[in-house]
C-alpha cells in the first residue's frame, strides 16, 4: 500500500484480501445489525436494504481508510445515517428520524461504543430478540419459520427448501409473505415479554434446531458441516436455557445440539473424507460436551419433560455418546425411543430414522420393510438420506446391484460436495463385490 499526496493507493492484491475480510467482518455482524435496524424503523425489508447499503459503504471506504476499531459500531452509524437521508428524503416517520438523529449527534465523541450501548435489550442479544420478533401470531408456522432461518440463520431459501422438503419457489413466497405481514401488521420489534414471549417460545425453538442441523449437515457445498451455524445455534440455546430455566424443552434441545456437536472432529477423517459412526474415531470426540448434553438430559428428567421431542432426540443422541464402541450401541433403545418420537411426530423424516435403528436392532430386512411403508411419501422421493439408507440395508443383504443405484439416486440428489463423495465410494464398493453378501454382525 503506497501514498501518493493525500490518497492511498492500493493494490489489487491487497484489495482482493481487504474486501475478504470485509465480508468475513459482514457475515459475523449481518443479523445483529439487521435486527438493530429493525428495532428501529419497525421494517425487516428496510432493515436489509441498510445493512446492505453499509456493506456497500465499508467495501468503499475501508481498503483506503482501514478497517476501524469498532467495525460493528461503524456498519450500524453508516447504517442509520443512511435511514435518516431516507427519512428527510420522503419526509415521513419524523419521529424515527428525530431519534435517529439524537442518537447519531450526541454519540459523536464516541458514537460507535453508543451505538453498541444502545442496542442492549433485556435479553442481551439482537439475534435472539429478532427471532422472537419474527415468530410473530400474526405468521403462520410455515412463514416465521422460514423467514427466521433466512434473516436469522443466513440460508438461502434453496437450503430451507431442503430443510423442508419443500419446493424453493414456496419457500421464497412464505418469506415475501412474512415479511409484508409484518410490515403492515405494524408489528414492534421488541422482545415479548410473559405470556407472550411463553406462546413463542416452541416456534423459537423450532427455528434454532433447524438452523443447528443446517450447520450439522450442510445441504449444500464442499463442507460436510457448517460448523458457525451449529455454535452460534448453542450459543443461542445457552440464553435460553438462561431465560426460561424451568422449560424442560429448551434444556432438551441443548442436551441434543451438545452431544450432537461432540462428534464434529470424527466426523471427517483426515483426507476431508466423510466418516460414519461405525467408522469414527471416538477417542477425538468431545467428551466435555457429552458431559454437559448428558447433564442436560438428567435436567429434562428433573423437570418432568422426558417426552418432549426434542428430550427424545437428545436422548437418542445419547445412546451413541455412551457407547465406547459402535459394536456397543444399545439399537434396541435407539429402536424404542424412534417408536416414541414417531408417535410425537409423524413425519416422513422421523420414520426414515427410525427404520434405521430398527435395521440396526433387527436386520437390515427389517429396515427395508420399514422404507416400504413410506416409499411412497412425495417428500422422500427427492431426499438424498432415503435412498442413501436404502443402499445400507441393500448392501447389507448382498444385493450389490440393487443397492448401487440406491446409492448412485442419493449421491444424485445430496447438494453436498463431501456427502456426495462418500456415497460415490459406496457405489463403487457395490461395483467391486457384485456376487459377495456382506451381512456383519449388528
Amino acid at each position: 500500500m503506497t501514498r501518493d499526496g493525500d490518497a492511498i493507493a492500493v493494490s489489487p492484491e491487497r484489495g482482493e484480501i481487504i474486501g475478504r475480510e470485509i465480508e468475513g467482518i459482514y457475515r459475523m455482524e449481518r443479523v445483529r445489525l439487521t435486527a438493530g435496524l429493525a428495532r428501529y424503523v419497525g421494517d425487516l425489508s428496510l432493515a436489509e436494504e441498510l445493512a446492505q447499503e453499509a456493506l456497500v459503504s465499508a467495501l468503499a471506504t475501508w481498503p483506503t481508510s482501514g478497517i476501524p476499531p469498532n467495525p460493528g459500531g461503524w456498519l450500524m452509524t453508516t447504517a442509520k445515517r443512511r435511514a435518516v437521508d431516507l427519512w428527510r428524503r420522503r419526509r415521513m416517520m419524523a419521529r424515527h428520524e428525530a431519534s435517529l438523529s439524537h442518537d447519531i449527534e450526541t454519540g459523536r465523541r464516541d458514537e460507535h461504543a453508543a451505538i453498541e450501548a444502545a442496542l442492549d435489550d433485556e435479553i442481551g442479544d439482537e439475534r435472539l430478540s429478532l427471532i422472537f420478533t419474527a415468530c410473530h401470531p400474526l405468521l403462520s408456522r410455515d412463514q416465521r419459520t422460514a423467514l427466521t432461518l433466512k434473516v436469522i440463520g443466513g440460508l438461502t431459501t434453496e437450503e430451507i427448501a431442503r430443510a423442508f422438503l419443500t419446493p424453493e419457489t414456496t419457500v421464497a413466497q412464505r418469506i415475501v409473505r412474512a415479511k409484508k405481514i409484518l410490515r403492515e401488521g405494524d408489528v414492534t420489534f421488541e422482545v415479548p415479554v410473559g405470556e407472550a414471549r411463553d406462546a413463542r417460545l416452541a416456534s423459537v425453538l423450532e427455528v434454532i434446531y433447524l438452523i443447528f442441523n443446517e450447520g450439522y449437515a450442510a445441504s449444500r457445498g464442499e463442507d460436510l458441516m457448517r460448523t458457525q451455524l451449529c455454535d452460534e445455534a448453542m450459543r443461542l440455546g445457552r440464553i435460553l436455557v438462561g431465560l426460561a430455566p424451568g422449560e424442560p424443552e429448551a434444556h432438551g434441545l441443548l442436551s441434543l445440539m451438545e452431544l450432537q456437536a461432540s462428534r464434529f472432529k470424527a466426523r471427517l477423517a483426515p483426507d476431508g473424507s466423510a466418516q460414519t459412526l461405525e467408522t469414527q474415531n471416538r477417542r477425538l470426540w468431545d467428551r466435555l460436551l457429552i458431559q454437559r448434553g448428558l447433564e442436560g438430559l438428567a435436567t429434562v428428567k428433573r423437570l418432568g419433560g422426558e417426552d418432549g421431542i426434542y428430550a427424545l432426540q437428545a436422548a437418542l443422541a445419547a445412546v451413541h455418546a455412551r457407547a465406547a464402541r459402535f459394536a456397543e450401541t444399545d439399537w434396541a433403545l435407539s429402536a424404542a425411543l424412534y417408536d416414541r418420537l414417531l408417535d410425537r411426530v409423524p413425519s416422513p423424516v422421523v420414520a426414515l430414522n427410525r427404520a434405521v435403528a430398527h435395521a440396526m436392532a433387527f436386520g437390515p430386512s427389517t429396515g427395508l420393510a420399514l422404507l416400504a411403508e413410506i416409499e411412497a411419501e412425495p417428500q422422500l422421493a427427492v431426499y438424498s438420506p432415503f435412498y442413501a439408507a436404502k443402499g445400507d440395508f441393500l448392501f447389507r443383504l448382498g444385493r450389490m446391484e440393487d443397492a448401487g443405484q440406491a446409492f448412485g439416486r442419493a449421491a444424485g440428489l445430496s447438494g453436498n460436495e463431501t456427502e456426495r463423495a462418500f456415497l460415490r465410494e459406496r457405489v463403487l464398493a457395490c461395483r467391486a463385490r457384485p456376487l459377495e453378501a456382506e451381512n456383519p454382525p449388528l
